[in-house]
């Protein structure tokens, strides 16, 4: 079957998947889409004793019907190498009632390098399939994590250029040290003053803008994207959920044909998206549940189908009455209030209507929020919505790992207690599995102050030392990587200023 996209806003424009990919974000400013969504050729059997590359050629090949067998495999066997630190890729770990899928052990420790690890050979494989001529010029918004996984993965590819864009007091230190420590000729990392929304529209900005395209374009380059909402990064994570489900079957954990739930921390919405396209291919998978932080713009909407991102719901008046505030978090990857990959789910939901689709996404840029119907919202029963504030996720990671002495980092731990009270609230004893984001040690700080509060006096780099001390877990090399990295990245712009310095990294 050969899977053609097309964009939320507009089903009639044909694209191959390789050119999806190339492009990144549709013209008419929405997300590509595949024409259907495939289902899994392969018994579930036949799949449980394959490595991870030979699942993700089973998944990706459903997806990226245009690439061959040679490229796409090609692609599989350079991303999934010896630059992720276990040999089984995507391990689970049992812990306290829940799976963790560790998602983690790539060359930036977060998950985003399940995706990014792959995109590179996926764009430089599509430009030679389309003839593209232009050097292609990568421009990412980052929550903290994408911005490093995506320069790690595009760092002098020949063809290419990076630019990253990130809120500069609104990541990590171990995050910020990461990307403005990044070698490469080819890539540039720039702060923003403001937070990640604001840096995603100023990027979406820049791609829906004819005229500096037409000018990038007249001097032999072009935009794409690595964040989520490249197609190209979303199939390569539908892969872990796929794999998750087999390893449990493998090991006994499950029965054949079981379902199981999902708990996934969530901000711009693509990795429980990849969920739910697992389940569309036929894995067995009954409850989505979304894992929202302080910012819970997502728990709002699943419990409403209301999405405002101006106003907060009240949950004692059942109204959107609260100002709703962008909330700087310990798990700041998810302090996101405009979770741009919902789009393709309200695409679907609304029977692949691309003017409804153009209508909502109007109605929250011009009103700030949208309403869906009660049809689509009946569409919406695999999900569960859940939140958990900073306190919340504090208490999670102090009780599991005085429960296990299992360490996990603040995203997993909103997914870990969102789902912990969701089993307590529903008695549904489904086994779960949870994914787990990213690694302890890239928020060191915030981990070790929920352990003890005494840990607050100490310096990021002993709070690493005392991290190892306590989980028997070695020092990830991306952390020592950092400890006395030079910094390379020190620009800091507004977001109005930031196409000018696009135009100043290429020399225009």
């Amino acid at each position: 079957m050969n899977i053609l996209y097309h964009s939320t806003r507009d089903n009639a424009k044909k694209l191959t998947a390789s050119q999806a990919v190339l492009q990144g974000l549709a013209e008419d400013g929405g997300l590509f889409v595949p024409d259907e969504l495939p289902k899994l050729d392969v018994d579930l059997k036949a799949l449980k004793d394959m490595d991870y590359r030979g699942v993700a050629y089973e998944v990706m090949k459903l997806f990226l019907t245009d690439y061959t067998e040679e490229e796409l495999k090609y692609c599989i066997e350079h991303a999934y190498d010896q630059k992720f630190d276990t040999e089984e890729i995507a391990p689970l770990t049992y812990a306290d009632g829940a799976y963790y899928l560790e998602l983690f052990h790539g060359a930036t420790i977060a998950f985003k390098d399940m995706a990014l690890s792959i995109l590179p050979y996926l764009m430089t494989t599509a430009a030679k399939k389309n003839g593209c001529k232009e050097e292609i010029v990568i421009l990412t918004a980052t929550s903290g994590d994408t911005g490093k996984a995506a320069l790690a993965g595009f760092a002098d590819v020949p063809g290419t250029r990076i630019v990253v864009f990130y809120p500069k007091n609104g990541v990590s230190p171990v995050q910020e040290k990461q990307m403005v420590t990044q070698r490469g000729k080819n890539v540039r990392v720039i702060g923003i003053t403001g937070n990640f929304d604001d840096a995603q529209t100023g990027v979406k900005k820049m791609f829906n803008d004819a005229v500096l395209k037409a000018e990038l374009k007249e001097k032999g380059f072009v935009f794409s994207s690595a964040n989520s909402i490249n197609i190209g990064r979303l199939v390569p994570q539908v892969v872990y959920y796929v794999y998750a489900y087999l390893n449990l079957l493998k090991n006994g954990k499950i029965a054949e044909g079981e379902a199981i739930n999902v708990c996934v921390p969530t901000g711009n919405f693509g990795n429980i998206l990849a969920a739910y396209f697992a389940k569309q291919l036929g894995i067995p998978i009954a409850k989505l549940i979304c894992a929202s932080n302080t910012n819970k713009v997502l728990f709002d909407f699943f419990a409403t189908g209301t999405y405002d991102k101006l106003h907060s719901l009240n949950e004692q008046s059942g109204a959107f009455s609260d100002e709703r505030k962008f909330m700087l978090t310990g798990s700041p990857s998810m302090d996101i209030l405009i979770s741009s990959n919902l789009e393709r789910l309200i695409y679907l939901i609304g029977g692949s209507d691309d003017a409804k689709d153009k209508a909502l996404m109007a109605d929250l840029n011009e009103k700030g929020a949208y309403t869906i119907t009660d049809e689509m919202k009946a569409k919406l029963t695999d999900f569960v919505g859940g939140y958990a504030d900073e306190a919340r996720t504090a208490k999670k990671i102090r009780d599991l790992y005085e429960n296990t002495s299992y360490i996990i980092d603040t995203h997993t731990a909103v997914a870990g207690a969102v789902y912990e009270d969701y089993a307590k609230e529903s008695g549904d004893k489904t086994v779960t599995v949870v994914a787990s984001t990213a690694s302890p040690y890239k928020f060191a700080r915030t981990v070790m102050i929920a352990i003890d509060a005494e840990n607050a006096s100490k310096d990021d780099f002993t709070l690493i030392d005392t991290l190892c001390e306590k989980s028997g877990v070695a020092i990830p090399q991306a952390i020592e990587d950092i400890r006395s990295a030079a910094v390379l990245h020190d620009i800091v712009c507004e977001t109005e200023e930031m196409p000018a310095e696009v135009k100043k990294f290429l020399g225009l």
